[in-house]
């Protein structure tokens, strides 16, 4: 398998990596910001911005280009389409060669004053993560933020990794944590689950939701419904479980009533009737027929996408 990690270099002390799409109003606001936080961590050669362009339409491969003019540390990856954040991620880890990795976004919901603490906590060598969640949803919709709850809810029952509700992908990681994310090698990625499952110990902290700075969110239900299940497939097989229990169900229920009308016609001797209840019976066994189809459809596809090794993005331009 190709190696994709960029080799360490000593003088580069910390490493951000920022996955960006459609992000023209939101960069410089969070780089001023984040140099501004970092004044008193290292010095000018001791950092590096990596900003992981994913397919953006609007003008942010030209922000990051005029800003890694004037700024040294400042790199970009330019994806040749949208990948999804996920792939963004992905490639900035593999890019970053810092001694300490932190990945965060550039809507300014991920405050960048955090980070002195979260160094300190894993620069002691007592954590090798230090994650973030958020206290409150305030400010979110609610419809989001109830099917949000139920996510992680859900999760935390059909897996067997911790998955903090709440939990951002805004982390700061020593080395060794980063170099065990990127052993990962699947396509189906979903860090929220990733980040728990290789293990190590995690500092966490908390604080209250930032509404974005600039610009309009990228996730809409439909995508973040999407994303639920991606998570799901990739870190449970319980779904195909609860397909075989409705299986085992429905076979014992059409016993039952095949006994009942067995015993209903040689006993009394009555015709079996009723249209009706026949037809809901029919649509409702080929309704639970067509869910578990769809599950089992779920995990097909993303063995079908594991399979073929298509990379996990292509880079069109970088810096």
């Amino acid at each position: 398998m190709t190696n994709y990690l960029r080799p360490l270099e000593e003088e580069i002390y910390l490493s951000l990596v920022i996955p960006c799409l459609n992000e023209e109003d939101a960069i410089l606001l969070f780089y001023n910001e984040a140099i501004t936080a970092l004044s008193t961590v290292a010095n000018e050669k001791e950092i590096e911005f990596i900003f992981v362009d994913d397919g953006s339409t609007d003008k942010t491969i030209h922000i990051l280009r005029e800003l890694s003019t004037k700024d040294a540390r400042v790199h970009y990856i330019s994806f040749s389409r949208n990948f999804g954040k996920e792939a963004a991620i992905l490639a900035g880890l593999r890019q970053a060669s810092g001694r300490y990795v932190v990945t965060l976004d550039a809507d300014g919901q991920d405050p960048p004053s955090l980070i002195p603490d979260m160094l300190e906590e894993v620069g002691s060598g007592a954590f090798d993560c230090a994650a973030t969640r958020r206290g409150t949803r305030k400010g979110e919709p609610p419809v989001r933020s109830f099917f949000a709850r139920r996510f992680y809810a859900l999760m935390s029952k059909i897996t067997d990794i911790d998955i903090v509700s709440g939990a951002r992908d805004f982390r700061l990681m020593n080395r060794n944590y980063m170099e065990a994310v990127l052993a990962l090698p699947e396509r189906n990625r979903f860090s929220k689950g990733i980040f728990p499952w290789i293990g190590f110990k995690t500092k966490w902290f908390e604080y209250e939701n930032i509404e974005r700075k600039a610009g309009r969110t990228k996730w809409s239900f439909w995508k973040l419904f999407l994303y639920s299940l991606d998570a799901i497939t990739a870190f449970s097989t319980k779904p195909l479980a609860i397909a075989s229990i409705f299986g085992v169900l429905l076979f014992i229920i059409s016993l039952i009533l095949i006994a009942f009308i067995v015993v209903r016609k040689i006993v009394w001797g009555d015709p079996v009737g009723g249209w009706a209840s026949t037809s809901c019976i029919i649509l409702f066994c080929g309704g639970i027929q067509l869910f578990t189809t769809g599950i089992l459809g779920q995990y097909l596809a993303k063995t079908y996408t594991e399979v073929k090794q298509r990379p996990h993005y292509i880079i069109r331009e970088s810096q």
